[in-house]
């Protein structure tokens, strides 16, 4: 015989409450209908539930197996009803992440453990593209969400784009390079030194060009190219190169001292960092709630940067 699940809560709440009239209030129901419902279930089954004339409520062997089984049912309702909860408010579910590899490392892997520190229950699940790629994702829908420089004006059709840091290069080099160590280094005493290219098809390679070009460097030796951005910064600590690297990531890696930016004013690039999404597809929960996570965590950050940097290097 199968029983309707809430006739078993109900059941289970009339035991635990000790009586009829408590067992309707913990249900939110009246007694006499609590009343009906009780002996419908007796007369189905053909059994009673409760001792006949005995007062307080005494549940019979059959009753108090049953009200077990209603337990068990109230509890996976309840536990159900704080998992939906969760995953409305995206606390929990599935985040799929991509974005530029410097990026990505530099900067947002630091906000992806604050935020599963605040969210245990969201899973991220983190890649690598340059905007090429990620739109191609976005588009097929392989990941949810990009992080990437990307120019306002040019803002791939089909997606939304907002912006969450302006585009910000500095020349980085280890804090124990001989032009880190003057106060005013020049411009004639770059040229002198090895550079570390970016991958040839990250946007940060153009910036190199375009940077360099921008104070008169037309020619200069590339000691190595490509890699992570562990790579870079290991070559960086142990030889004299140079680079062109984001100001944000230089800033976020300032703690463990094995960068730093030299005092030379350089063109920024005008894309600006941001997010991008697919505008006609409807965003889960754990993805909008960790979007707005990082909205506020570069907003932080540029306020720091903006604190800590009063010369030209954060200016336009």
């Amino acid at each position: 015989m199968q029983l309707d699940p809430s006739h078993l809560r109900l059941l289970a709440a009339i035991v635990d409450a000790g009586g009829l009239v408590e067992g309707a209030q913990k249900l939110g129901k009246s007694q006499p209908s609590v009343s009906r419902t009780l002996s419908m279930i007796e007369a189905r089954l053909g059994s009673r539930l409760f001792e006949k004339g005995k007062r307080p409520l005494r549940p019979t062997e059959l009753g108090l197996s049953l009200a077990v089984q209603g337990r068990v049912i109230a509890e996976a309702a309840e536990a159900a009803g704080q998992a939906v909860a969760l995953y409305s408010g995206g606390k929990s579910g599935t985040a799929r992440i991509a974005g530029t590899p410097v990026f990505m490392d530099g900067v947002v892997s630091n906000m992806i453990a604050a935020f599963q520190t605040a969210f245990p229950d969201v899973t991220i699940n983190q890649s690598y593209g340059y905007l090429a790629d990620l739109t191609e994702q976005l588009a097929v829908g392989t990941i949810d969400l990009a992080i990437c420089p990307v120019h306002p004006d040019r803002v791939p059709d089909g997606l939304s784009f907002k912006s969450i840091l302006p585009g910000r290069n500095v020349i980085a080099c280890a804090p124990s390079h001989p032009l880190a160590r003057r106060a005013t280094p020049r411009l004639a005493d770059i040229a002198a030194y090895p550079w570390i290219a970016p991958p040839v098809d990250s946007p940060l390679y153009e910036d190199l060009r375009s940077a360099l070009s921008g104070i008169g460097v037309t020619e200069f030796n590339v000691s190595f190219t490509g890699g992570s951005l562990t790579s870079i910064l290991n070559v960086l600590a142990g030889s004299e190169a140079l680079t062109v690297m984001p100001y944000s990531v230089v800033f976020m890696q300032q703690h463990l001292k094995t960068v730093t930016a030299l005092p030379i004013r350089i063109d920024h690039p005008e894309r600006e960092l941001g997010l991008l999404w697919r505008a006609d597809r409807q965003m889960r929960p754990a993805v909008h709630r960790f979007m707005g996570f990082v909205e506020l965590e570069f907003r932080e950050m540029a306020r720091r940067i903006v604190e800590k940097e009063k010369a030209a290097l954060w200016r336009r």
